[in-house]
């Protein structure tokens, strides 16, 4: 048969009878317990009780191939075992086994396995205390109660873990062990035993009596200790400090907070980011080097280790080299950090995707600002041709003055435009006079039938130019294309500086429709009648420069827009 044939079948048998083999190892114990340290018979159960020990143990799997140096050790105990075993020795292994399965009794959530293992816990206690340790510790003979407890009683024990009900998938759970319980468990049954035989040399005392007073002062630190753990008043107790001291053990987890938070914010390039990060990580003592690689880029730091650990998201993959192998702990504590780098690295790829879409819809946003005002230009050359196709020679000095008034306003508004063009930025910092604007305005307009109002406009005052020659295009271009295509709409516009600069255009029209004035002023909207990018330009512009925009009245034959600032102190005086 081959090798790999006997350990699978070998494997299979360990793990289906597992518990007739524990109870095997329990009574080859509880055998050389009583039949005494150095009795030849004794050692030799012994040795076949730590055999089954090797096949039961919880640190390796069965399957696993034993190194030199695990064999060399076996051999190291198995020889002191025959030639070296005394009460003493086997007061600590009894101790150690002890920690062990109390080690597994706090992890069952099955009631079976954890009944069985608090069985086994309560034996092994027993037999401890009251055979191995006073043989130990007492050179004379036990007493016949005693001994007959400890050859007769404990064994009944072994039939209560035989009958106990333990669960079906029991075959692997017992391969895991708490260290820190078990750890615990065995420290303090080491101070029991030495307490105990403290007492009995220095007080002179018997043994029970000795037992008794470890036990008591035992109970009153334990007692004492449960308090200060997580105390009902005031204070924030142990535990606190506890969980402190387990999550900063080679883990300087706001060292590293400290190391992404800077770098998020010196940082905009998402890949310069995460290498630099990834270099911050060669600063925790349990980290040789790594390799990072993202769906652009990839780089290393440090050195390469035979241990290692990986973290992988949808946009990062991160592998770091340690210096000894990971405890569970620190291996989830690696994920959080793996996380908490792949979460700033999206957030950075999403900032670089958010800059461009900003560029781009500045882009867009010019581009349609600037077409609406090309086509208010070519709109006013429409009027001229218009003009001049129906010249006579009656009209031909009035056409002549309209030309050469016109003309330069609109190169001047063409070359404006030019230069937007050339650096799409929003240029408010030009101003005109308001009676000047005005008159320009009017000229503009006085062919299309609009009836313009206006009060004293003083000389001092001035206006954004862009904001206003946007606006009042905007508003009397849309209410001229009413006109068009219902003639007998009219049209106001009307200008005053009384406590606020107000700009007021209004039509006898129709209203704006209801899904046009959800998005209307607020973004570009769909609309047969005009009211689209260039309103949602003028408004923004006009937010820009400290006015607002609004529709102030949307009623049928009375549709009113309102472009209104505060007037600069400036003019005022």
């Amino acid at each position: 048969m081959a090798p790999s044939t006997l350990i699978g079948a070998s494997q299979m048998a360990i793990t289906r009878y597992w518990r007739v083999l524990f109870l095997i190892m329990l009574v080859l114990l509880h055998v050389a317990a009583l039949r005494g340290a150095e009795d030849f018979w004794a050692r030799a159960f012994m040795l076949a009780h730590f055999g089954l020990f090797i096949t039961w143990q919880p640190f390796m799997r069965g399957e696993q191939r034993l190194s030199p140096t695990q064999i060399f050790g076996i051999a190291i105990v198995s020889l002191g075992i025959l030639f070296y075993l005394n009460w003493w020795l086997l007061v600590l292994w009894v101790s150690v086994l002890s920690g062990i399965v109390g080690g597994k009794v706090f992890l069952f959530q099955a009631r079976g396995l954890r009944r069985f293992y608090l069985v086994v816990l309560f034996y092994l206690v027993a037999l401890l205390l009251l055979w191995i340790v006073p043989n130990a510790v007492i050179p004379s003979r036990m007493q016949n109660e005693v001994t007959m407890l400890a050859q007769f009683g404990l064994p009944c024990l072994f039939a209560v873990m035989l009958i106990i009900p333990v669960e079906p998938d029991s075959a692997e759970t017992p391969q895991i062990v708490d260290f820190f319980y078990a750890t615990v468990l065995f420290l303090l049954l080491v101070v029991l035993v030495l307490g105990a035989f403290a007492f009995m040399q220095i007080g002179r005392v018997d043994y029970v009596y000795a037992l008794m007073y470890s036990l008591l002062i035992l109970a009153a630190v334990l007692m004492a200790l449960s308090a200060a753990w997580d105390p009902r008043a005031g204070f924030s107790g142990l535990s606190m400090y506890f969980s402190r001291y387990l999550l900063s053990i080679g883990m300087p987890f706001e060292q590293w907070l400290f190391i992404l938070a800077e770098l998020s914010q010196l940082e905009s390039k998402p890949e310069r980011f995460l290498k630099e990060a990834t270099h911050g990580l060669s600063r925790l003592p349990w980290v040789q080097g790594g390799f990072w690689q993202s769906a652009t880029e990839a780089g290393e730091f440090g050195e390469v280790s035979k241990h290692s650990i990986e973290y992988t998201n949808q946009e990062l993959h991160l592998r770091v080299f340690t210096r000894q192998k990971l405890s569970p702990s620190l291996e989830w504590h690696f994920h959080l950090l793996g996380q908490l780098l792949g979460e700033f690295y999206i957030a950075k790829i999403r900032e670089q995707k958010l800059q461009q879409q900003t560029y781009v819809q500045a882009v867009h946003e010019t581009g349609a600002r600037m077409t609406h005002d090309v086509k208010n230009l070519l709109q006013s050359l429409n009027v001229l041709c218009a003009a001049a196709a129906r010249d006579s020679e009656q009209d031909s000095a009035e056409l002549a003055a309209l030309i050469r008034r016109q003309l330069p306003a609109i190169t001047q508004r063409l070359q404006q435009t030019v230069d937007k063009l050339q650096k799409p930025q929003t240029d408010t910092g030009r101003f005109v006079q308001a009676r000047l604007w005005w008159e320009g305005l009017l000229r503009t307009y006085q062919n299309h039938e609009i009836q313009f109002d206006a009060a004293e406009i003083p000389e001092s005052l001035l206006l954004p130019k862009e904001l206003f020659d946007s606006a009042s295009d905007n508003l009397l271009q849309n209410a001229v294309r009413k006109k068009k295509q219902d003639p007998g709409v009219s049209i106001r516009a009307g200008f005053s500086c009384g406590a606020a600069i107000e700009l007021r255009v209004c039509d006898s029209g129709a209203p704006v429709a209801p899904e046009v004035l959800k998005g209307l002023l607020r973004g570009p909207v769909p609309s047969e009648s005009g009211f689209g990018i260039g309103l949602y330009q003028a408004a923004r512009l006009a937010e820009v420069s400290g006015y607002s925009l609004q529709l102030t009245e949307n009623a049928r034959g009375h549709v009113c827009f309102t472009l209104k600032g505060d007037i600069p102190r400036a003019s005022n005086r």
